[in-house]
């Protein structure tokens, strides 16, 4: 089995974030079940953990690193959530994560396989 790393990426910086607050008032106890389901299958390598707002960038730029605050000023995607999972393949991380309750609200959800360093 190959591990997988989900990302869930959503609006927290907005005017008008996208899920709202209400949403995701709604969608906590089926995001508890659905990851809770994921640990069941015996799927889940790391919990889910919360994050900061703020976090940091650094680019290098001809002056130097470049630091700002916030992953995103002006976009509209952070990250509310990252956690591993282990599946067969690709296919099967997917229909794991395409479960995910809050894309139904406008959550964005990424999945990546981990790749052993050579």
């Amino acid at each position: 089995m190959q591990e997988f790393l989900v990302v869930i990426h959503r609006d927290f910086t907005s005017e008008k974030p996208v899920p709202t607050a209400e949403q995701m008032k709604d969608a906590i106890k089926p995001y508890q079940d659905w990851i809770a389901g994921i640990a069941a299958q015996d799927k889940l390598v790391a919990p889910p953990k919360r994050w900061d707002l703020d976090g940091r960038v650094i680019k290098h730029t001809k002056m130097g690193n470049h630091i700002t605050s916030g992953p995103f000023g002006h976009g509209k995607e952070s990250i509310g959530g990252l956690f591993l999972i282990r599946s067969n393949d690709y296919d099967e991380a997917v229909k794991i994560a395409e479960a995910c309750p809050i894309i139904q609200y406008g959550a964005i959800v990424e999945v990546r396989m981990s790749v052993p360093v050579a």
